[in-house]
């Protein structure tokens, strides 16, 4: 028996990077929570920073949908899953709408679009354009008959009369509702920084920018238009009903002793916060516990029996983290001991010997034979494959991982005698020949992985983390 999901949405999408979608997204969400709507938030792609901004001005958990890693029924059943119990789920896409890895455009925000049924808010730069702005809106519209221009938005709109002449040549010339236009205003930028937005929880100050914009959102954009729109698209069908996602309940530091079961921690504080919520979901269906853990307050780690390390910026708190002494010996005797510990990116480079930055070297963990060194521009940028090299724990031999890399740190000063745990198939890692290194029960690397691609991986860390505490127990 089939299930309907009648679910209002929109994708929000451009012609090009940075025409101002993370802003106009932000907005509207913004402005549709104001109005007392429940909102679910979605990103087109792999990213960390745009969809912490997401997740606070919607009150909910953002997610992630990849064509190119993901399945497309994985990419279905996740949308519902978490949209079902909205009033409007709203999909930001990346770079230009079209635009994948190949010119057939496999992974791009169009796939998306086409694979939820969701209709396209097309935001468009209007700087030093007029009339041309309807050629635009034609092609996009009928460049692809499975992929639905639902309205535009016009962004960086200079007065009043730039505005009236866009305005009418959309009207003249193309099938498609102009459904806001937002004027130009630095108070409507979201900062950024070196890896693209500064993340949302970083600085506290940085939620006035949310307030702006979604103050900004409600006067120029058309809400009630873009809500027909959403309300309006037919419901999504399913042939079976979708599942619930597991829910993370996170356990205090003194209730762990007290758990029967694998207890993981994961690294959550200011430098260490990227991670996809699914991650944390498939270590619990796994049968894990989960605790919080902060290198830059905790004084040790608690009694955990595995220990995550996500990506984040642990350059830019290096001075608070090399500070924590306690716990980066404390850190350091648990992997010698054997901890399983599993560490994306920034989890790297934590647990190297000294990060390097601005004429600066900070001490780290110091468990891998390796120091990393910040420079300006990417040393990787994009999708992964590797493949699992003998005896790397939590994977199986010459298994392909897929996942993605986005980082300006590079490693130096690597020794020669080094366990490398994956070789490189398509990306960057380490040395554009190897990714991660192995030590004991750790894998580190600069691949992120997610759980809806890497099935087994949750799996495979929580029966490490299992026997962990079972060999721990008997010593």
């Amino acid at each position: 028996m089939s299930a309907v999901y009648p679910i209002p949405r929109v994708l929000v999408a451009a012609p090009q990077g940075r025409s101002g979608k993370t802003t106009i997204t932000v907005g509207l969400i913004a402005a549709l929570t104001a109005g007392g709507l429940k909102v679910q938030p979605f990103k087109k792609g792999p990213d960390f920073i745009d969809p912490s901004w997401l997740t606070r001005v919607a009150g909910h958990t953002c997610r992630n949908l990849d064509s190119y890693l993901m399945e497309r029924q994985a990419i279905r059943s996740a949308f519902i899953r978490h949209a079902r119990n909205s009033d409007m789920a709203i999909i930001e896409g990346a770079m230009g709408l079209f635009d994948g890895v190949d010119i057939a455009g496999s992974g791009s925000a169009a796939e998306i679009a086409k694979i939820v049924q969701a209709p396209v808010l097309l935001v468009i730069n209007c700087t030093r354009m007029t009339r041309s702005v309807a050629a635009m809106v034609n092609g996009f519209a009928n460049f692809d008959p499975e992929v639905k221009i639902g309205g535009v938005i016009l962004n960086m709109v200079a007065r009043s009369r730039h505005e009236q002449t866009l305005r009418a040549s959309i009207k003249e010339y193309c099938d498609v509702p102009v459904l806001g236009a937002m004027p130009k205003g630095k108070q409507f930028v979201i900062p950024d920084r070196h890896l693209g937005l500064v993340p949302a929880g970083e600085d506290e100050r940085l939620s006035a920018a949310i307030r702006e914009i979604g103050e900004a959102a409600a006067n120029y954009l058309d809400i009630e238009g873009i809500l027909k729109v959403a309300r309006d698209w037919p419901d999504l069908v399913e042939e079976s009903p979708v599942t619930e996602a597991a829910e993370i309940r996170w356990l205090s530091k003194e209730q762990v002793p007290s758990q029967k079961g694998p207890v993981i921690g994961v690294i959550k504080d200011r430098s260490f916060s990227f991670y996809y919520p699914e991650n944390l979901e498939a270590l619990v269906e796994a049968g894990a516990s989960l605790v919080a853990v902060s290198a830059i307050a905790d004084q040790q780690l608690p009694e955990v029996d595995g220990l995550y390390i996500g990506g984040g910026f642990p350059e830019v708190l290096a001075r608070e983290l090399e500070a924590n002494q306690s716990f980066r010996s404390h850190l350091r005797r648990r992997i010698e001991e054997g901890l399983p510990v599993y560490a994306e990116c920034g989890g790297l480079m934590y647990l190297g010997r000294r990060i390097h930055w601005s004429d600066q070297s900070y001490e780290m963990v110091g468990v891998l034979p390796l120091e990393v060194e910040m420079l300006k521009k990417p040393q990787g940028h994009g999708y992964m494959h590797l493949e699992v090299l003998p005896g790397t724990p939590y994977y199986s031999e010459k298994k392909l991982v897929r996942g993605h890399e986005f980082h300006h740190s590079r490693v130096v000063n690597l020794d020669e005698d080094c366990n490398f745990a994956f070789r490189v198939r398509r990306g960057h890692g380490i040395n554009g020949e190897y990714d991660g290194l192995h030590y004991k029960n750790v894998v580190a690397l600069y691949n992120h992985i997610h759980a809806l691609v890497e099935k087994d991986w949750a799996k495979e860390f929580v029966h490490m983390a299992l026997r962990w505490k079972q060999d721990h127990k008997k010593t």
